[in-house]
């Protein structure tokens, strides 16, 4: 591995421990993790959740350009990104993993654009080049529309199964104004329709969306840190390491299968959308988590788990990509 990826690997680290060390010495106070609004982690995350989140994804639907996408590359690409979030959420169904008045803790295996790591990034553009770049860019620019749209409705339809009660008809209408009327989801349908109306964006409202979305990412990895702090490592080690496991090796495998033996893909697309699926479990999933109340320390800890390791099977995979050419 070069010495950039783990440089920012370094870095990744060195934000995590900058928000364990500030969670630990309770400087943004909160005693406990599970006090109403005495939870600093929670505040941060519900930040992101409500302001910088909804910034970056707005900017991002209202700029793509539709017409230019490479959609092959691109269903190779998410199309088992989404048939693992839904076969994980549907195993987690059948074994009644999710508490009736929770959301299905398997709405998380996959992380958003955003989180996705810098030493990641790092490593695509460095080993692909700026054509591969370009598809880089776009797979990003769409990992957050699509992956947190689904997941936000997956969460919704868990909440308003369990809160209807009525039958099927409420449930799927709660459901639908749950999920548009969200902070999520909402500024991808704003960003959508203004981007039907072919409405640029005023120069002043992009640079104020630009500023607002840069910060998710280094208040995600803050985050991680608090929330280690705040709900230490989970008593059971095996969902951490099984999401961890998932997200490292069971998805570049598939997105490998079908891009090359499956749609024919070769050269640089191939190796950035497998070498996107190889990224850690990313930081947002935290955000959901925390939004939810749904098991932040398992979470938490497959985030930090599968990042370790990818400084591990990162080399594995470009290997691996060097000898399917």
């Amino acid at each position: 591995m070069s010495w950039i990826v783990f440089y920012k690997l370094l870095a990744i680290f060195i934000a995590v421990a900058i928000g364990w060390f500030v969670g630990r010495m309770r400087w943004l106070g909160g005693e406990t993790a599970g006090g109403s609004g005495g939870d600093p982690a929670r505040v941060l995350s519900s930040a992101a959740f409500y302001i910088f989140v909804p910034a970056l994804l707005f900017r991002t639907t209202a700029r793509v350009d539709f017409a230019s996408l490479p959609w092959l590359t691109l269903s190779a690409f998410f199309v088992p990104v989404l048939l693992m979030i839904i076969g994980v959420y549907g195993v987690q169904r059948w074994r009644g993993a999710a508490p009736a008045n929770r959301p299905c803790p398997a709405c998380r295996p996959s992380p958003p654009a955003s989180a996705t790591p810098a030493g990641g990034r790092a490593a695509g553009g460095r080993r692909v080049g700026e054509s591969g770049l370009a598809v880089h860019i776009t797979v990003v620019s769409l990992h957050a529309l699509i992956i947190l749209t689904v997941l936000t409705t997956l969460v919704e339809l868990d909440l308003a199964r369990a809160q209807a009660g009525t039958g099927l008809l409420q449930t799927l209408k709660l459901t639908v104004r749950n999920t548009v009327i969200h902070p999520v989801v909402l500024p991808v349908v704003a960003g959508l329709a203004w981007n039907a109306l072919g409405l640029p964006l005023p120069a002043v409202l992009d640079e104020v969306l630009q500023m607002l979305g840069t910060a998710v990412v280094p208040l995600c990895l803050v985050l991680i840190g608090m929330s280690l702090a705040y709900y230490g490592w989970p008593s059971r080690w095996r969902g951490a390491v099984s999401l961890a496991l998932l997200k490292l090796f069971a998805l570049p495998t598939l997105v490998l299968l079908l891009a090359h033996w499956g749609l024919g893909l070769s050269g640089q697309p191939l190796a950035v959308i497998v070498m996107m699926a190889a990224l850690p479990v990313g930081s947002n999933a935290l955000i959901f988590a925390q939004r939810y109340q749904t098991r932040e320390a398992e979470t938490t800890a497959a985030i930090v788990i599968s990042t370790l390791l990818f400084a591990l099977t990162a080399p594995l995979w470009l290997a691996l990509l060097s000898r399917v050419g």
